[in-house]
């Protein structure tokens, strides 16, 4: 069979005003094809070149067309109405010509480059990482980010006399001192006073993480506890923002004993911990803690993002020392199949994981290091660039607005940082090597991982929209369950799809009424299977966990134990470190 063939154009003859004019089919698609042979020999298909090539001078000549008439004051009403861009949908845009014209180029352009990406012959990862970096070179050069080309701002600098512009100075010297962009009013948040204010107390606390043991609201609990282990890549107060909002509130008004792990920023000092010390002091040493504070047998738990693969690799390593100490785990948003990470896909391979391990991991010749926390935040922020990084670009440098207070938005630029020998452990065996699904691949804490044979019943929760964890590797985890499974899919992304409160009314999520046994090993054969309905899933969440909480018994009148005495109140001193 032949290959298809691929054609570099020939290099276009010059046009008598290049500048008035813009730029020609033939010179983008030379200059594109060129940059993707330079990137390993890649190259568009010649019809697909040839077809895309047509569409862009089709579409630039009747923009061009509508330009000139604009211009010339004969435009047709339709062009005066804003673009569909949100970023050039204010009326200056389309009030001014020379912006409508540069605006609507731009989206021209970003449109074909992206459509050339998606064409790019190889295979999916390199393609992936061509849309990736194709796709910040596009959000980045929006005219909307540069002053002079900004209409908008232009007018509110000078209605505002330079005032806009000299307070987006000070706004970004400010930025930079911090070493991020600001998402929100940072200065309206404090940890413990208008975030993470559930009342409770520390309990225990080791060199990784507190245990905080929260207050009961009800007079009457579950006489099995609750334990949650969110992850240590963030602060465990998103499940704590506010009242209204709080997972942690709510379990604990369910009735339910609930203590959390809250994860140390670690410091120069815990540069050195491996994921072996992070399984071992940190939700094993939690568990037997709350077993012996509360007297329980058994314990309901529950892990969140990376927080969940820790739990379910701590569980297997219980259950590998004859230990089966959960009475259920709840898995929220959560990989422990590697093989779809989705975006984050484009981050990992062997190159880039002995990168890490050089520099910060075990046997780093300079001795383990830290990965910083702004570095994780800067590369999730920029997994959505326009909505994390440009906008406020735009808004607090440009426009010299202060962003208004976000409480989701303060968590997310409150960073952590993580061990290197710890992150590279992480990186190699489960993003690069998937082993943590294979029975007897890992050796962790000295034993034998096999997630099949930790036997307490599972709900599992992936969110549809989620871009680190896609829903479908959330349902990955399904088939790798031996005893009782529940999946609940619910709407949104990979935060707002689980901080939704039922209160609120809104999102929707997906169950299916198929038993446990026979759920079928696909994701999407599942969705097959599955019923919509409005509002929050945490109430199908809440009537799951209430059969497993066991009979209620009288709330502790304080917390902790005689051997586990409080020793400060919640959220503690470790959630309050900073990166």
């Amino acid at each position: 069979m032949k290959s298809k063939k691929t054609a570099r154009p020939a290099a276009p003859k010059p046009a008598a005003d290049t500048a008035a004019l813009p730029p020609s089919a033939e010179a983008f698609g030379a200059a594109l094809t060129d940059s993707f042979k330079a990137l390993g020999g890649l190259a568009v298909p010649v019809d697909r070149l040839a077809g895309i090539q047509g569409d862009y001078l089709k579409n630039a000549t009747e923009m061009w067309n509508q330009a000139l008439h604009r211009l010339q004051g004969d435009a047709p009403s339709a062009t005066a109405q804003p673009l569909a861009d949100r970023r050039f949908a204010h009326s200056e845009w389309a009030a001014n010509p020379v912006a409508a014209t540069m605006a609507q180029l731009y989206l021209l352009n970003a449109r074909t480059l992206m459509t050339l990406a998606d064409s790019v012959e190889g295979d999916a990862k390199t393609r992936a990482r061509i849309r990736f970096a194709v796709q910040q070179w596009v959000d980045a050069t929006s005219p909307s980010n540069f002053l002079a080309f900004n209409p908008e701002a232009l007018k509110k600098a000078v209605e505002t006399q330079g005032e806009s512009i000299g307070k987006g100075l000070q706004h970004l010297l400010e930025d930079v001192r911090k070493g991020h962009v600001s998402q929100t009013d940072e200065s309206v948040f404090e940890v413990g006073r208008n975030v993470a204010t559930t009342e409770g107390s520390v309990v225990f606390e080791n060199e990784l993480f507190q245990l905080i043991e929260y207050k009961p609201l009800t007079a009457k609990v579950h006489e099995r506890p609750m334990l949650f282990v969110p992850p240590c890549i963030n602060k465990y107060y998103i499940l704590d923002l506010q009242p209204d909002n709080s997972v942690i509130r709510y379990t604990v008004e369910q009735g339910h004993r609930t203590f959390v792990v809250s994860w140390r920023n670690p410091d120069e000092s815990l540069k050195g911990k491996t994921w072996d010390d992070y399984i071992e002091q940190g939700p094993i040493e939690a568990i037997h803690t709350v077993q012996a504070i509360t007297g329980a047998e058994t314990i309901n738990t529950l892990g969140f993002c990376v927080g969940g693969t820790i739990l379910a690799t701590a569980l297997a390593v219980l259950a590998a020392r004859g230990e089966q100490p959960a009475e259920s785990v709840t898995l929220l948003t959560t990989l422990l199949d590697f093989a779809d990470t989705g975006i984050l896909d484009i981050f990992v391979d062997e190159g880039s994981v002995q990168l890490r391990e050089m520099t910060i991991g075990a046997q780093a010749p300079a001795g383990p290091g830290l990965l910083k926390g702004q570095e994780l935040a800067t590369t999730f922020s920029f997994l959505r660039p326009n909505d994390l990084v440009w906008n406020y670009v735009v808004g607090n440098y440009l426009k010299g607005e202060t962003p208004p207070p976000f409480d989701l938005l303060y968590w997310n630029g409150d960073s952590t940082n993580l061990p290197g020998p710890f992150y590279c452990w992480y990186l190699r065996h489960m993003y690069l090597q998937n082993e943590l699904k294979k029975p007897g691949a890992l050796t962790v804490c000295g034993e034998r991982v096999d997630l099949g044979a930790i036997e307490a019943p599972f709900f599992v929760y992936g969110s549809r929209e989620d871009h680190i964890v896609p829903w479908q590797s959330a349902y990955a985890s399904v088939p790798l369950i031996k005893g009782e499974r529940t999946f609940v899919l619910g709407a949104s992304g990979h935060i707002a799809g689980v901080i939704n409160p039922p209160a609120k009314g809104k999102r929707s999520h997906w169950v299916s009424t198929q038993p446990s046994a026979k759920l079928p090993a696909k994701a999407d054969d599942w969705f097959k299977t599955a019923t919509e309905h409005p509002g929050s899933w945490w109430p199908v969440w809440s009537g799951w966990l209430k059969s497993r909480g066991g009979k209620l018994v009288n709330a502790p009148r304080a917390a902790g134990s005689a051997r586990f005495k409080a020793i400060e109140p919640a959220p503690g001193r470790y959630v309050k470190a900073k990166a």
